[in-house]
């Protein structure tokens, strides 16, 4: 087909990128600045109507919100977010950040994505990041699979049918790396966020248990051709509102004593499904129901600002943990 032909009905898509890229309120575009951007980037000669017929084009037949402002005897154009499609400047950076520091996302995965999320903003507000660092500690998975993990997760859940996969944690090798713990069969439920991890919350086919599993751990999944088992919403989100990080279990009630300013940290780890009263001046007191082997280890984390009141097996348990360390 002949050359000029893309090239003539290219123009709308031309016109249309030049705007995206580089111009917003305080940069606006005459004509003759979308002719050089069109013809410096895809190498294509334009005249003004064939640009002016077509930005009239993008405004009144396909809705993209084009401000044209007057200024002496020439027109300048910008073009404006669409609120219904386009991100805002700070919702892509909370992306940017939030990719930067996931550790659930390989530091490849997350440059992609980081470079995806530049790529559909001006150059303006590229030029903010420029100086932009990463401050990470080095504990970002290694599992290239985890994109794949997450869409094959999702189809499995959509589709009611049961998962297999491996399952691999940290082992004292050399190296450090994650090394393969089982193999296991479930019926997935849903995936959570909690502190910085994704987790797959499953029943767990051989123990006719619901787990979590963290899914950049998980490798070599397959869905199944076997209907995932239905489980009621109850006991999904019991596991959720009563495990804490990765561990899960049966929920206790619990009653604690805290200090005041462990208040933020409290919410942040349990989340707002908790209720928390005035206990004096300097302290708090919170109940809640909780998986007792993982509150276990919050407890010993923040030893000096907790008093435990019940349960008492949770309480004696703590003392005898105590007792035997300082006898170490």
């Amino acid at each position: 087909m002949d050359k000029n032909y893309h090239e003539k009905n290219g123009n709308i898509l031309y016109i249309i990128n030049i705007l995206k890229k580089y111009s917003d309120v305080d940069h606006m575009l005459s004509i003759q600045d979308i002719i050089d951007y069109i013809e410096k980037i895809y190498k294509v000669k334009n005249d003004r109507r064939t640009v002016e017929r077509n930005i009239e084009l993008l405004k009144d037949k396909l809705d993209y919100d084009i401000e044209i402002e007057k200024q002496g005897n020439k027109n300048l154009y910008y073009l404006l977010n669409n609120p219904d499609t386009d991100f805002e400047p700070g919702e892509i950076r909370t992306i940017i950040d939030t990719f930067s520091y996931a550790t659930f996302v390989p530091e490849s995965i997350s440059k992609e994505i980081i470079n995806k999320c530049k790529n559909i903003q001006s150059i303006y507000e590229n030029k903010k990041l420029k100086d932009y660092q990463i401050y990470s500690n080095n504990i970002k998975t290694d599992n290239m699979e985890v994109i794949k993990n997450i869409e094959d997760v999702n189809s499995a859940i959509y589709s009611k049918l049961q998962i297999s996969f491996d399952y691999y944690k940290y082992s004292l090798n050399p190296t450090l790396k994650i090394s393969k713990v089982g193999s296991f069969t479930v019926s997935p439920c849903t995936i959570i966020y909690s502190i910085q991890e994704l987790y797959l919350v499953a029943l767990d086919e051989n123990t006719k248990t619901l787990k979590k599993f963290r899914i950049d751990r998980m490798k070599n999944i397959n869905i199944l051709d076997i209907k995932a088992k239905k489980i009621k919403k109850e006991a999904i989100n019991e596991i959720i509102d009563s495990s804490i990080s990765m561990y899960g279990g049966k929920g206790e009630n619990i009653e604690i004593i805290c200090k005041n300013n462990l208040l933020d940290n409290v919410i942040e780890v349990f989340g707002k499904n908790i209720r928390i009263t005035k206990y004096d001046d300097k302290h708090f007191k919170l109940v809640m129901n909780k998986d007792i082997e993982s509150f276990k280890y919050y407890v010993l984390r923040n030893i000096e600002y907790i008093d435990i009141i019940k349960p008492k097996k949770l309480k004696e348990e703590i003392d005898k943990i105590l007792k035997d360390y300082l006898r170490k």
